[in-house]
């Protein structure tokens, strides 16, 4: 590593000198390391050019080797110092819980925590527990890992909610009517879903489905363009709902939903700002 560092420094300078300035030692050092290095390889790395030096064919070939991998361990040890960092706590969240509901409440948790640094991710692969990569997790199950505090967090419950022009209109008309008058924007697992699936073969059934998508966000969307109603998740649709945007369409049932779970380390927390992270969460679960 040492040699090659002295390869790059020199490479990237087009001098020994100024290599041996930037990495503190002499320059016969730098000399000495890149003929070390040289005599490996069986190539020459470098000719002299002037006052300085310049790459061969080889060097060039060894130098974007050496950059990138140089670039991949620095950005690791700065990932390392960023995990150190008492105000960074690791979230992984369901996709359509953090787009819903979680990321319109973020302002409110950066107030409480101005030092705050959350790491979000909605890959549930990534799920596990280890206070380094992952320090708490939202998911629809409990975790059941040892060492772990769990709680259920929030209950969702499916919807059928229209933007307030389609609500509005649809109000005025019986409700055998609304499928004359809108379309239904579906998503995929809902057609077959338990929970779901008897809606959609009842007071549904009737209704035009110009799309079917396999991503409640990609529904949310189309519904707030105004391309029709939609049955949707509670909690997808909480800031929309909060916002007017969206209103929930009076006489169609509410079903049950998922049961989000929060799981955190039991024991002392990694941090004060990790245990205060939970907290809040917990909290805002309790006040829905």
């Amino acid at each position: 590593m040492k040699l090659l560092m002295g390869f790059e420094a020199a490479a990237r300078h087009g001098s020994f000198s100024r290599a041996a300035d930037e990495l503190h030692v002499t320059q016969s050092a730098i000399s000495h390391q890149v003929q070390q290095l040289e005599a490996q390889l069986m190539q020459p790395l470098f000719r002299r050019a002037g006052r300085g030096v310049e790459l061969t064919v080889a060097g060039e070939v060894l130098l974007r080797s050496v950059q990138r991998t140089l670039t991949v361990l620095r950005s690791g040890l700065g990932r390392i110092a960023t995990y150190l960092d008492p105000g960074l706590v690791s979230l992984v969240c369901p996709a359509p819980l953090l787009y819903g509901w979680l990321q319109p409440r973020l302002p409110l948790l950066q107030a409480l925590l101005p030092e705050l640094c959350l790491v979000l991710s909605v890959d549930e692969s990534a799920r596990f527990v280890d206070e380094i990569d992952v320090d708490m997790a939202i998911s629809n199950r409990p975790l059941l890992q040892p060492g772990l505090q769990e709680l259920p967090l929030l209950q969702d419950e499916w919807l059928l909610v229209a933007p307030a022009g389609i609500a509005e209109k649809l109000g005025a008309i019986p409700q055998a009517q609304h499928h004359l008058h809108t379309d239904l924007i579906c998503l995929e697992e809902s057609l077959t879903s338990e929970a779901t699936a008897a809606l959609f073969l009842g007071p549904l059934d009737g209704f035009r489905k110009p799309a079917i998508y396999d991503d409640a966000r990609l529904v949310l969307d189309a519904v707030l363009e105004g391309r029709g109603m939609a049955c949707l998740p509670s909690l997808l649709v909480d800031a929309s709902l909060a916002r007017g945007q969206l209103q929930i369409l009076p006489g169609y049932p509410r079903l049950p939903g998922t049961t989000w779970w929060l799981s955190g380390v039991a024991g002392p927390a990694r941090s004060d700002t990790v245990l205060q992270v939970f907290q809040w969460l917990s909290a805002q679960g309790q006040r829905l």
